[in-house]
């Protein structure tokens, strides 16, 4: 598994795709943020928060993140270097959570830079450190756990073709629908009583619960599960293309 974590670092970083992910991930949340008008400024929102960030990151993720996963397995098929990873002594374990890691590094180093932000609230606060420090710090957990269970949806569609383009459009649908599709859906009442449990299903409500400072067990164990359940699939379509051939 280090092995494939060392691999998929060095291929991030050897090449532009690292620096071009953290790169457009803080130019679009400054340009939001900072320099355009509208309901995500947050020199025009009126109160020391950062709400606006950690509302527009998932969105951003919902692009950015199937953009980085989506040659994760389709290109080692497309380029017939699959097979020649598994004969070596790595595992097909290990290689789905190897690249599971590595991509979730890059996420981490793309969310490091946004403490500036926090920073910028903690002195724009009247008076001088009026932030909400818990909700700042859940709503970054929530954030790296909503990008956990990105990665593990792009790295599933990734498993599904050797086309990347493919795998990018699969992965931002998966990704849109675990995040918004059962929430919107709850909104039309459809199913009156059973609302609930309609937002419960979706990752928005889990990742909003967290972000209100509170660490909530079972949000956890909805993030895990979710992440489970996507890297138990990836694991099963990889082992499943490996006794075709």
């Amino acid at each position: 598994m280090t092995a494939i974590f060392k691999k998929e670092i060095q291929s991030f970083f050897s090449s532009s795709t690292g620096y071009l992910v953290i790169g457009i991930f803080l130019v679009i949340n400054g340009l939001f943020l900072f320099v355009f008008g509208g309901n995500y400024n947050i020199l025009d929102y009126g109160f020391a928060d950062l709400s606006p960030f950690f509302d527009l990151a998932p969105w951003i993720f919902i692009f950015l993140i199937p953009a980085i996963t989506m040659k994760s397995f389709a290109e080692e098929r497309k380029m017939g270097t699959m097979e020649l990873l598994l004969t070596r002594p790595i595992g097909k374990w290990n290689l789905v959570l190897g690249k599971f890691l590595g991509t979730f590094t890059l996420a981490l180093l793309a969310l490091i830079p946004t403490f500036i932000y926090v920073f910028t609230i903690y002195k724009l606060g009247d008076p001088i450190g009026n932030l909400d420090v818990g909700a700042t710090i859940g709503s970054y957990i929530g954030l790296l756990l909503l990008a956990a269970s990105y990665i593990t949806i792009g790295l599933f569609s990734s498993a599904l073709t050797n086309n990347q383009i493919t795998a990018f459009i699969i992965a931002v649908f998966l990704c849109f629908f675990t995040f918004f599709f059962f929430e919107g859906l709850a909104n039309y009442q459809i199913f009156k009583d059973s609302t609930y449990g309609l937002e419960y299903l979706g990752i928005n409500y889990h990742y909003k619960s967290m972000s209100r400072g509170v660490i909530d067990t079972r949000d956890l164990i909805y993030f895990f599960s979710l992440i489970t359940f996507f890297i138990s699939l990836t694991y099963i379509k990889i082992s499943a293309k490996l006794k075709n051939h």
